[in-house]
């Protein structure tokens, strides 16, 4: 018996595809859980319909990530963080503080989409990828600057300043007196 399958099915396929199948596994398994349907020439044009509405949209979905992918890519984070001995970072900047940043900069991403392996912990320009779509990647450029003295050595461009004000309260700096922070709670 043909079938349409509505469900993916590990051992047999994937939705919409039409497959021939024994006659008691359609009867007794497939069609009373509504996991296929009969293959039949009605079945057969709503599921093309249904495939070609589906292809349209995703197509339209597509270029409307492609689109938010080209804006995303032209941001240029810059994160002052404080620095120790021989530069290095006190705690890191994670999916977190990279989400916070974007969404300071107007870009709602969710955090399981930036791919950073490991957290930032050295100074310096890094690019980051974000996957917005399944062959979709925007590159943001990250930069890790010291906090101390920065201000007055590199003078900011193009709202760069706007960028480093939004993102500095997502940090949580260290509090300088023990028991300033037993107060402050």
């Amino acid at each position: 018996m043909k079938v349409i399958l509505q469900e993916n099915i590990d051992s047999l396929g994937y939705v919409g595809d039409v497959l021939d199948v024994a006659d008691g596994y359609a009867r007794n398994y497939l069609l009373p859980r509504q996991k296929a349907l009969e293959a039949n020439p009605r079945n057969v044009k709503a599921l093309e319909h249904a495939k070609r509405v589906t292809a349209h949209k995703a197509k339209k979905v597509e270029h409307d990530v492609q689109e938010f992918a080209t804006k995303l890519s032209g941001v240029s984070l810059m994160f002052p963080v404080q620095t120790g001995k021989d530069d290095k970072l006190f705690g890191s900047i994670t999916t977190k503080d990279l989400e916070a940043g974007l969404s300071a900069e107007g870009f709602d991403v969710d955090r399981r989409k930036i791919q950073l392996a490991n957290p930032l912990k050295e100074l310096g320009t890094f690019t980051i990828g974000i996957k917005l779509h399944r062959d979709i990647i925007a590159n943001v450029s990250v930069s890790l600057v010291k906090q101390d003295g920065e201000a007055q050595a590199e003078t900011p461009v193009d709202g760069a300043a706007d960028a480093t004000a939004a993102v500095a309260p997502a940090e949580t700096p260290e509090p300088q007196d023990p028991s300033a922070s037993l107060r402050a709670g």
